[in-house]
């Protein structure tokens, strides 16, 4: 077994023996159940919007020709990076994808600032994940969510532009170009109007959640076992919360935006996953810097940064790493304060109980609703298939990984804990 799974499963086996620690007038049984509950709490306030954004993605890659945009970004210049934001925003929110079409860009000819602007752009910019950021957190965060996204991808292109590592990206792209890629091209104007085109997204949908399912189960398991069982005091430990008056502002909204990336890092959880946790932060005091800057550090995730390196190599998958920490502290920085000079900077006052209610209202209807759409988006990739004698794409290798062992424990430990809650 690897250090990495130790560290992996050590970090699941400790949250709750700290969590029963800290919580001796409780019993562990009834801590669980209400863990539990507040994970499937998070599930049902965002369901809908998952099928929603995922539907709007599906319908995007579906009728939009990338052939025409990846023409466009052969250049660093803000032309080229502008175009790279605005398709990263409308492509897949999976950050393993987000990362994949990102080496398909660079190697179909994409200027390597225009590459990593997309990769930004594709896991910060997407709409599903501005939905649930809405929904668990509010609009000050929606708002600094997309402002924030846009400075993010202006600083790092800045960065990028500054310390371009000519001879090392060079070697990237020389590493990519081993292994070539179909160009898809197409009359979006006919395909819209056929019914293979409808079909064809039902496809791209499932293709989503293939991708994006275990992310979204282990983040929002972690969510809801997280603020059952860490006492606050962890929290405001790691982010110095109640130093207000010991220490000066400015350097704990520094430490803040300093820790978070890493906080993040350490969940192993992509960008869809994380919103519930930064909800749980939101609700134990920490700052709107720090906040934000776990919102932003999807990428930062051991995973991924791993991914890049067998991309690109070692040396550029640490050099993005970097211009992207260094970005997200910046960019962090900066929304704090410009937020807290014009009034919008939102307190902690959303509970994660309130957020995880189960009641009848727009979440329920709207639950039932997209459940009709998702029945329909499956019929639509079954009638693709039986079109396609090779089937539709699957995320990964099929295999029993290390990682679909961990997501079926987790959907485990729910699913026993419901149980318990219920009883």
């Amino acid at each position: 077994m690897t250090g990495k799974k130790i560290i992996l499963i050590g970090i699941f086996l400790t949250v709750p023996l700290i969590g029963f620690a800290q919580n001796e007038s409780s019993s562990f049984l009834n801590l669980w159940g209400e863990s539990a509950k507040t994970a499937v709490g998070f599930f049902w306030k965002s369901g809908w919007a998952f099928i929603l954004g995922y539907m709007i993605s599906a319908m995007i890659q579906t009728f939009v020709p990338k052939k025409k945009l990846t023409k466009q970004m052969g250049k660093g210049n803000l032309k080229s990076v502008s175009l790279s934001t605005l398709f990263g925003s409308i492509s897949s929110s999976c950050s393993f994808a987000a990362l994949a079409a990102a080496r398909s860009l660079f190697l179909k000819g994409a200027h390597f600032i225009s590459t990593v602007a997309f990769m930004f752009a594709s896991t910060n910019l997407v709409i599903e994940l501005g939905i649930l950021i809405f929904i668990f957190l509010g609009w000050q965060f929606l708002a600094a969510e997309i402002i924030g996204g846009i400075i993010l991808i202006a600083i790092s292109s800045l960065l990028i532009k500054l310390t371009y590592p000519k001879k090392w990206i060079k070697a990237a792209r020389e590493k990519v170009e081993e292994e070539s890629a179909v160009e898809e091209d197409f009359n979006w104007k006919e395909r819209i109007k056929s019914k293979e085109g409808w079909f064809l997204v039902g496809k791209k949908f499932v293709m989503e959640w293939k991708m994006a399912w275990e992310d979204i189960l282990i983040g929002f398991t972690i969510a809801g076992f997280v603020s059952g069982l860490v006492p606050q005091s962890f929290w405001d430990a790691i982010f110095l919360n109640g130093m207000q008056g010991e220490l000066p502002d400015f350097v704990i909204r520094l430490e803040n935006a300093l820790v978070a990336p890493f906080v993040a890092a350490a969940t192993f959880i992509g960008s869809m996953g994380n919103i519930p946790l930064a909800t749980v932060l939101n609700e134990n005091g920490i700052l709107f810097t720090g906040v934000m800057g776990f919102i932003y550090s999807d990428l930062m995730v051991p995973p991924l940064v791993n991914m890049n390196r067998k991309y690109y190599g070692t040396r550029i998958a640490f050099y993005i790493a970097g211009v992207m920490y260094v970005s997200i502290v910046i960019t962090a920085l900066i929304l704090n304060y410009s937020f807290d000079l014009l009034g919008m900077l939102p307190e902690s006052s959303r509970k994660v109980t309130e957020v995880t209610q189960f009641k009848i209202d727009y979440s329920f209807y709207f639950n039932i609703v997209f459940a009709a759409f998702t029945a329909l988006m499956l019929y639509f990739n079954f009638k693709t298939k039986r079109m396609d004698a090779n089937g539709g794409h699957d995320h990964g290798d099929g295999g029993i990984s290390f990682k679909r062992i961990i997501v079926y424990v987790f959907a485990l430990i729910v699913v026993i804990g419901m149980l318990i809650y219920l009883i």
